[in-house]
């Protein structure tokens, strides 16, 4: 059949039936299959470019996220190590602010000292001209006191302070070792009034005139002193004794029972007895309103041995000392 305006028809055989197919509307067919297949790529393509694109936006997601992750950890670190400096800086504060309340006393009193080092440095001049005299003063009324006191141990104590008055004469001697042998003779003269103390020697010293006459002074008596309170003697049979009357400056007898105390007191001294207190009279009376010597003044003249006061020696830590 010739080609014209119109397209062939062509016939095949289906079954009993003939099917006439026109070449232009397999054409179509074919066109509309491709363009099918086309889209579909394209769709595809579409489909695995908008994959990729969140696979991707996933990954930077995650990524992003991570980064975020490490700088939360980083921070987290970061603010674990502050706490930690921050909790050390106070335990640290805590400890100084102990250690300078602790410091603040020692603090204050040596500004204390070092202020009275700058006033006797200020002053060292004037005190060391004045420390002459003032060490010859110590001297002179050591003297006074040990001539006025009760008689122990007397000759000896007077030996000290010539020793101490020939050394202030010599200048071979400075002036800080002159003030330290003052200062210890003064401490032996203190600590006599904390000391009981016995020896035997010869007996010294003016009697009362209702006192046994005999040969006391010819004999070799035991005495006993009880710190500056009171001194006593007994003669070594017990027939005798007495008390040192400080006002009158002279020996008072005792009774028999006063003898036996001192005799006991005697023995403690010798740490022969326990200690104990002595019922004794004491070499020195103190009367409210009246100094010592008013109140033995008072007591030797206008009352007799009987009514003299009586007190309760106690026998204080003893020292022993002997002397000739």
């Amino acid at each position: 059949m010739a080609s014209g305006p119109f397209p062939r028809l062509q016939a095949h055989s289906q079954g009993d039936s003939v099917v006439f197919h026109s070449p232009r509307k397999r054409s179509h067919r074919r066109v509309t299959a491709l363009c099918f297949v086309a889209a579909s790529l394209a769709g595809l393509a579409a489909q695995a470019q908008a994959q990729d694109s969140l696979s991707q936006a996933s990954i930077e997601a995650q990524q992003t996220q991570a980064a975020l992750q490490r700088r939360i950890d980083s921070a987290d670190d970061a603010t674990r190590e502050a706490l930690e400096r921050l909790r050390r800086a106070t335990l640290q504060a805590d400890r100084l602010e102990s250690y300078n309340a602790e410091l603040a006393p020692v603090v204050a009193d040596q500004a204390r000292r070092i202020e009275a080092q700058q006033q006797a440095l200020a002053q060292i001049s004037t005190t060391r001209e004045a420390l002459p005299g003032e060490m010859r003063e110590m001297v002179e009324q050591l003297r006074g006191m040990i001539e006025a006191d009760m008689p122990f141990l007397r000759q000896e104590r007077l030996a000290r302070v010539d020793t101490l008055e020939q050394m202030l004469a010599s200048d071979e001697t400075s002036q800080a070792e002159k003030l330290q042998k003052i200062f210890s003779v003064w401490r032996t003269e203190l600590d006599y009034g904390r000391q009981m103390d016995q020896w035997s020697g010869p007996l010294t010293g003016e009697r009362a005139p209702d006192a046994k006459a005999g040969s006391d002074y010819a004999r070799q008596v035991d005495y006993l002193r009880v710190g500056r309170t009171g001194f006593y003697y007994v003669t070594p049979d017990g027939h005798a004794g007495g008390v040192w009357k400080v006002a009158s400056q002279r020996w008072e007898p005792l009774d028999r029972g006063q003898i036996d105390e001192v005799r006991r007191g005697i023995r403690i001294a010798r740490d022969q007895a326990a200690p104990a207190l002595l019922a004794l009279p004491a070499s020195i009376s103190v009367v409210p309103g009246q100094s010592p010597t008013t109140a033995d003044d008072k007591t030797a003249a206008g009352t007799s041995r009987a009514d003299a006061p009586q007190a309760d020696v106690p026998a204080p830590e003893q020292e022993q000392e002997s002397a000739s």
